[in-house]
């Protein structure tokens, strides 16, 4: 499970994030290309930009259910 207080930096604020628990599959990107993007230098993703729509949520929780190392959390502010 995500945590909060290990959340990567370049996550934008906001409900959802990725923590450094992430080994960048790629499944997030994949699935929610509108709102996580790979941070090369550092091997993980994060969310760029928060949901704005249902169909973005939707792909945010579809990742977040999907991401094998549970490093999507969605409590974040």
């Amino acid at each position: 499970m995500a945590t909060l207080t290990d959340k990567v930096p370049e996550n934008v604020n906001g409900r959802y994030y990725v923590d450094r628990s992430c080994i960048y599959c790629d499944l997030c990107r994949e699935t929610a290309p509108n709102n996580f993007k790979e941070i090369n230098e550092m091997g993980w993703a994060a969310v760029f930009k928060q949901p704005e729509n249902p169909e973005e949520e939707e792909a945010c929780r579809e990742a977040k259910e999907g991401c094998p190392t549970e490093s999507i959390g969605d409590n974040g502010n």
